[in-house]
């Protein structure tokens, strides 16, 4: 009553807060729509590439104007396919800077995310493409149609003024080398958009709300697609070339035109890629899998010694925003992270908490990369951020599972005494979501498998945090939790963080289902593990984890993009006008094809370089004396309880009002699987948000009951960490 009496009597308070927002919802409209013109008017390049206008008419126009002294024969594709989405790119890093300057607005978007709701609803629930959404489906055809209508004009004209390449070549020949030529110009679509999923620092993802982990899927459809047809291009010419006894040209590296050994080099390693990033190999053999994928640097190195530089131009954004991420997480990997605790869980799992500067924000369900370099020096596993950043801004926690060999490593690491003293760790990220966007909902439904209980913990203290808000409407939760065995219950203590939460969780509305599939009855409590806190002792080499760029990040991202492309324009620009066109028109001669595409791989390296490590090191300077002030302090080293508040520990008394609440919030159901349609069937409300995270199965099954169009309440959402 107060809040709309005082909006009765001052109408003149009210207003202008109403038109400022007003004012500022046209502004990130007309951004937006700014973005999708650009976009829109990219992928139309594409879609007009192919087609006999492009080719006869507007390329001999755009070539007179556009590939000019300063960089030959790539002005036309460096303005048409590279500059589009590198304009995007920087001016997203403006957009994204002041959204994230303006907080994580959530409840202002509850009638866009309604009309979003039929969009983002799974309509294929099924293996090998796993939970797919009305949108995705749309863009995946949409994507499809594109390589279709590209292959069927890129035959069209060719059939239309066919080549005969050798003397006494058949027309059928000639047609068969023109279509296995076209196949490698459709898989060079599909690397103009393979590399923005896997840029875990992109501001183009976020700008379409989607995240890096998220969007591996699109690599993986992508990295399957483009192999299918890089296949048949490969194999199409060595076909060819048996029928028209030119098997010599497999040996050719040629000076003016494309070098076949340099394609037959990346076929070859683009097949080991391939056939070690395939399901049933990535589960059983990680390693194969992770070791063999980062060969992609020498598949990129001859595929663009194959294409040349004007085909190398049109994948060229992808890549060059790949790579700025790429060495961003090579430079913050380099710091040790300062590792505060560990605590050790009876079900085998581990917390680690590391310091963090204050200027680090991440939203709920970031993830965290670490590298343990006593176990592996390469090895870089993802694991689900715990802690909230807001009530605890000095600390991030991370989750972490025994479930492969180098989990369990790390976990015999932490048990034994010996770990007390150093640990040494590095970490890249962490990564996540733009805002908080599940706030939205009435109510969330979080399902869970195992250790996928991880995210929802983030989740649920963040919406502690936000209940502290005043007049801040949080969402009720209900957890739905299947476990093993009573020992994974311990995931659960995970809720409250080791330094103590400064809210009561009773403020939330918070129903706990857990459920112990293979015990029938809870166990004695002498059969029941110690649940142990480790503290570590400060290492003046170790550092607290922040953001690579320091707090205004994007901003400085932005000025990374900008001023290594123009570094990058100049450089070409300098070689091509003052070194190969004197070569070029000073005689006959013809500047090494080759030649030309390492300087092309060149210079967008080094121009990267010298950007990113300028802005880093400035910003390190910055940050050591923030570092400093935590290497003298004093910690505990061990620190052992006996059990768990939630598997039925009677030794420990339950004085603080957080675990009291938690306790009471848990129900625990031995012997059984929760029953998921009828669960989700019975929630009440309007917007229920559903969550899922845990094993294929529960995920489809999940996926299913909120599609199946039974209820309309009931808004779906993935959360899935196994790549």
């Amino acid at each position: 009553m107060m809040d709309s009496d005082l909006v009765r009597e001052s109408p003149a308070i009210a207003t202008p807060s109403y038109k400022g927002k007003k004012k500022k919802k046209s502004r990130h409209t007309i951004t937006r729509m700014m973005f999708l013109v650009v976009f829109l008017g990219w992928l139309m390049v594409w879609v007009l590439l192919p087609t006999k206008i492009y080719k006869q008419q507007w390329t001999p126009k755009l070539n007179s104007k556009l590939n000019s002294t300063y960089f030959g024969e790539q002005g036309t594709n460096l303005l048409l396919f590279t500059f589009p989405m590198m304009l995007i790119a920087a001016v997203g890093c403006v957009y994204l800077h002041f959204q994230k300057k303006k907080g994580n607005s959530f409840s202002g978007s509850i009638s866009a995310s309604h009309c979003l709701a039929f969009w983002k609803k799974p309509v294929l629930v099924m293996a090998p493409l796993g939970i797919v959404s009305a949108m995705e489906l749309a863009f995946a055809a949409m994507f499809i149609m594109l390589l279709i209508w590209s292959l069927a004009n890129y035959l069209y004209v060719s059939f239309g003024h066919l080549h005969m390449h050798k003397q006494g070549e058949k027309v059928w020949e000639a047609k068969f080398r023109s279509v296995s030529l076209r196949l490698g110009y459709i898989g060079n679509i599909c690397w103009a958009f393979l590399f923005f999923p896997v840029t875990r620092g992109s501001s183009i993802l976020p700008l379409v709300g989607l995240t890096s982990e998220s969007s591996i899927k699109y690599h993986i459809w992508l990295g399957h697609l483009s192999m299918v047809l890089f296949a048949a291009h490969s194999i199409g010419f060595v076909i060819y070339w048996a029928m028209t006894n030119q098997m010599a040209e497999m040996l050719e590296w040629s000076k003016t035109y494309v070098s076949n050994v340099a394609g037959e080099i990346a076929f070859l390693f683009a097949l080991i890629i391939w056939a070690t990033s395939f399901p049933w190999v990535r589960r059983k053999m990680f390693e194969v899998f992770f070791y063999t994928h980062h060969i992609y640097t020498l598949f990129i190195f001859f595929y663009v010694l194959h294409v040349g530089t004007a085909y190398f131009c049109m994948i060229l954004p992808g890549i060059f925003l790949f790579i700025i991420d790429r060495y961003l997480r090579f430079l913050q990997s380099r710091q040790r992270a300062r590792l505060v605790s560990a605590r050790i869980l009876p079900s085998e799992a581990v917390e680690l908490t590391f310091s963090k500067s204050l200027g680090l924000t991440y939203n709920p369900t970031s993830i965290l990369f670490v590298n343990v370099p006593s176990i592996s020096k390469l090895q870089w596993h993802p694991f689900t951020v715990t802690s909230n950043c807001n009530s605890e801004p000095d600390e991030l926690s991370i989750a972490i599972k025994t479930e492969g060999s180098w989990s369990q490593k790390l976990y015999n690491k932490l048990s034994s005494h010996s770990a007390v003293d150093c640990f040494d760790v590095s970490v890249e990220g962490p990564y996540g979501p733009p805002s908080s966007h599940f706030l939205r909902h009435e109510s969330l439904v979080m399902v869970s498998g195992g250790s996928g209980v991880a995210p929802f913990i983030s989740i649920i203290r963040e919406i502690i945090f936000q209940s502290t808000k005043p007049n801040c409407k949080v969402p009720g939760i209900l957890l739905i939790c299947a476990f093993k065995n009573s020992a994974d219950l311990t995931m659960l203590d995970l809720l409250l963080p080791v330094s103590g939460m400064t809210s009561d969780i009773s403020q939330i509305q918070l129903q706990i289902e857990a459920y112990i599939t293979r015990e029938k009855e809870q166990p004695a409590r002498d059969t029941q593990k110690l649940l142990r806190t480790i503290w570590f002792k400060p290492n003046t080499s170790d550092a607290p984890i922040s953001a690579v760029l320091g707090p205004n990040s994007w901003l400085w991202l932005c000025a990374i993009i900008i001023s290594s492309f123009i570094m990058f324009l100049l450089f070409l620009g300098i070689l091509t006008r003052y070194y190969i066109y004197p070569i070029e028109h000073g005689s006959d001669e013809i500047y090494h094809f080759s030649f030309r595409c390492l300087w092309d791989m060149f210079f967008p390296c080094a121009a990267i370089f010298l950007a990113a490590s300028g802005v880093f090191l400035w910003h390190k300077k910055q940050a050591t004396m923030e570092g400093k002030q935590i290497q003298n302090l004093e910690v505990p080293t061990l620190v052992a309880s006996t059990g768990s508040w939630l598997c039925g520990s009677t030794d420990r008394e339950l004085e603080s009002l957080p675990h009291q609440s938690l306790v009471q919030a848990t129900k625990v159901h031995f012997g059984a699987r929760p029953d998921l349609k009828k669960i989700l069937f019975d929630c009440k409300g309007s917007n229920v948000g559903v969550l899922v995270c845990g094993p294929r199965k529960m995920r489809h099954e999940v996926a299913r009951i909120c599609s199946s169009g039974l209820a309309d309440n009931l808004h779906f959402e993935s959360i899935s960490f196994n790549w």
